[in-house]
């Protein structure tokens, strides 16, 4: 029904309802003129103060007839009337009269509403002349009009609704119906419907919970970035420790033992985690910080080959810190910078997934774990990610205690192609008494480079109690080369070369002895890798892997540990004795590791070799460096009675530390492997030697690089695993541990004979 409709009559009964709507009509907008004023009239209602006082009788019923032949709608004949029965009072002479707009009225009006659908009175009366119509009228048809429009979108928006309506009670049927034919996957039965909303309901939670943890720590995030970094105070007392189980950590690296100090930390409290998060924000933007600027911050060593810290501009550039140092600790704190052939999303995830990281540096790393992860990052990478850890760190010696630490880690995506991953120790919100070594903003900040490339600036800043170090190591450590960035970013440059000779394709054919199998390759590498992970594990001081150290040895600088094998398809049943032992040579790292990986000088030192021919039968490049390879070593005996024997043995070196690890395989196992098969089910019991420079300026300064001899001394650390009897339950003999005792101890005698040789 049209609206707008101006009723001839001076009695007729208010028709119009609560809602404004005029019952019997439909919606109109019209009002009678015997109504009183009413503020609150509809849009598009006549108010009678428009109209003048003293207009006479003969007037009003003029402009009653003008109102009535208004009453329009757009594009069709406006027929409303108004019947006799309900009109008692009008007169039977009048005439109802309709009106029809033309075509070019309508037209001309649909274009105006187009562009403004309530034109004031200004416009109306424009629009008016223009068209020939009185001002009441265009406002009854623009009024009319709004009301259609409205009522075309109401029914546009019904038809939708209605047809999704009808779409949603199509797919819960289906859903119904496959959820009455759904099996259960573990037991082949039908599955209960109420079980699967159930599962489908905890989910829904979990991920909401997940979701408002995200913002809450963005939140957080971002309220803090830009300001400075906050100090917080120590805790009255610390929190009563209870035990940890570092197996049911999900993500976390296999985990063997631990010691006390890690043993007693649990994840952190819900009270504690925001506290965390603006510690990490915090450390993140010092980190940025101490690797963009140069001096006076950072200072180059007195031989140009390190930067050191200015330990006073520190202080006066990030006053308040973490806290002041603690009585008796020593500061160390370097900074190195390298370009590696991995690109930076890669790197990315290998520090902030435990295992990777810890398998990259496993020479470093004895054990970590991941307590909690407080945010899995954003937009599916690790930007944003937090994630609390424990780690233990180990120099290859049993000589040098571990450093175990309890601290946060953060990623953040700063600019295109710029990351940083940032480490800060926890201490100040849950102290430890026993804790000897707190971290400090320490990470890495990782720009992309082209072709695949990275530059990587590696700071790292720590202060520790040294005082149980051996004094053969002791200018080691104290010159910041056994844990310092140098290190962290030379075994990260070596890893990611043998990462790419792991994924190369064009492998040179004409070598011989050279394997080209791409399978045969990869299992081959992931053999000598899990060797070296289980060496570095039982050369430290670490006691991550249930090692125990036996007393009695006769020899206070000869470790000798032992552990049963049991259900472990990469190692042999049994008992194994593990010793180890460190000394000084007046030998550079070079010519030590040269002189060990060398397969015609093995025969010198290699007591178990019994003097027979070693030949390489097999080897792989896996770095720029001619000494970064694994190879397959044949020992062809002297006696012909005996079985020739194989040796798997990898040699690496950096200018921080060289390695020559090497265990005796079985020919069919190998067979398999150089197959491409499984080399999971290869039981190994590595042996071999970890080479470090001793500290000096000269050692430290060129470090391996150097082939004249003249870098300064070595420490060597030799370690051996044996099986000494194949029933793990059997016990343990003191003859057995004196045979191991007088193997390490000859091997000793030999290297130094043979080195003090070459070196005359």
């Amino acid at each position: 029904m049209p609206a707008g409709v101006m009723v001839p009559t001076r009695n007729m009964p208010s028709m119009i309802s609560g809602n404004g709507n005029v019952g019997g009509f439909g919606t109109i907008s019209g009002l009678t003129l015997g109504q009183e004023p009413n503020n609150n009239m509809m849009e598009g209602q006549l108010n009678p103060f428009e109209m003048t006082q003293n207009t006479s009788e003969s007037e009003i019923a003029r402009m009653r007839d003008e109102e009535f032949d208004s009453a329009l709608k757009s594009g069709s004949e406006n027929h409303e009337g108004v019947s006799g029965d309900d009109d008692q009072d009008a007169r039977p002479n009048k005439k109802k009269r309709y009106h029809r707009h033309t075509q070019h009225q309508i037209q001309e009006m649909e274009a105006f509403f187009k562009e403004c659908p309530h034109p004031d009175d200004k416009q109306r009366k424009e629009l008016g002349r223009v068209l020939g119509l009185e001002p009441l009228q265009v406002k009854f048809w623009f009024q009319n009009k709004r009301t259609q429009m409205k009522t075309q979108h109401e029914r546009q928006e019904n038809s939708q609704l209605r047809a999704e309506n009808e779409k949603l009670r199509a797919d819960n049927m289906s859903y119904r119906e496959a959820l009455s034919t759904a099996s259960c996957p573990n037991c082949g039965g039908p599955t209960a419907v109420g079980q699967m909303s159930f599962d489908e309901h905890h989910l829904r939670l979990e991920n909401a919970r997940l979701r408002e943890e995200i913002d809450r720590i963005s939140a957080i995030a971002a309220k803090y970035v830009g300001k400075p970094v906050v100090s917080y105070p120590l805790l009255s007392s610390p929190m009563t420790p209870r035990p940890l189980d570092f197996g049911s950590q999900t993500g976390s690296g296999e985990m063997y033992g631990a010691g006390e100090l890690l043993r007693s930390i649990n994840a952190p409290a819900e009270a504690d985690k925001p506290m965390i998060i603006e510690l990490a924000v915090a450390a993140m933007e010092e980190l940025v910080r101490m690797a963009q600027v140069g001096e006076p911050l950072w200072m180059t060593s007195l031989d140009g080959s390190t930067s050191v810290l200015n330990e006073e501009e520190y202080i006066r550039t990030f006053p308040r810190g973490i806290g002041p140092k603690p009585t008796g600790f020593k500061g160390e704190a370097s900074k190195e910078t390298c370009v590696v052939i991995m690109n930076h999303i890669s790197l990315v995830e290998i520090l902030m997934d435990v295992h990777q990281w810890s398998t990259v540096f496993s020479a470093i790393v004895s054990k970590a774990s991941t307590l909690d992860v407080l945010s899995t990052g954003i937009a599916g990478n690790y930007n944003g990610a937090l994630q609390v850890m424990t780690a233990e760190f180990q120099v290859p010696s049993p000589l040098v205690p571990t450093r175990e630490s309890y601290y946060v880690r953060y990623c953040k995506h700063h600019a295109e192609g710029t990351w940083a991953v940032v480490d800060v120790s926890l201490d100040n919100i849950r102290p430890n008494p026993a804790m000897r070594c707190r971290r400090r903003p320490s990470g890495c900040l990782i720009q992309e480079m082209p072709n695949g490339y990275s530059k990587v600036t590696w700071i790292e800043h720590v202060e520790i109690d040294d005082r149980g170090v051996h004094n053969l190591y002791k200018q080691l450590v104290s010159s910041g080369h056994a844990f310092g960035a140098k290190r962290w970013i030379a075994t990260l440059d070596r890893q990611c070369e043998r990462l790419a000779s792991l994924m190369a394709t064009n492998i040179p054919t004409g070598d011989a002895g050279v394997i080209t199998n791409q399978d045969g390759r990869k299992s081959m590498l992931k053999l000598a890798e899990r060797m070296v992970i289980s060496f570095c594990a039982g050369v430290g001081a670490s006691t991550a892997h249930t090692w125990t150290t036996l007393s009695g040895t006769g020899a206070d600088d000869v470790r000798v540990m032992t552990r049963k094998s049991v259900d472990d398809p990469g190692r042999p049943p049994g008992i194994v004795l593990s010793a180890a032992t460190s000394f000084w040579l007046p030998v550079s790292p070079k010519r030590v590791f040269d002189f060990l990986r060398d397969e015609n000088s093995r025969n010198e030192w290699d007591i178990l070799s019994n003097g027979g021919v070693v030949q390489e039968m097999a080897h792989i490049a896996n770095g720029r460096d001619t000494g970064n390879c694994v190879s397959l070593l044949r020992v062809n005996s002297a006696n012909s009675s005996q079985t020739n024997m194989l040796i798997l043995q990898e040699s690496c070196t950096d200018p921080t530390a060289s390695f020559v690890i090497y265990a005796p395989v079985d020919v069919v196992a190998m067979n398999v492997v150089l197959n491409g098969g499984d080399p999971d089910y290869v039981a190994l019991l590595p042996s071999g030697f970890a080479i470090l420079p001793d500290g000096s300026s000269g050692s430290t300064g060129s470090g391996m690089a150097d082939a004249g001899g003249s870098s300064g001394g070595s420490l060597l650390t030799v370690a051996f695993q044996i099986l000494v009897d194949s029933v793990p339950t059997a016990k343990l003999s003191l003859g057995s541990v004196a045979t191991v005792n007088n193997l390490i101890a000859c091997t000793v005698e030999r290297i130094k004979a043979s080195l003090s040789c070459e070196n005359a």
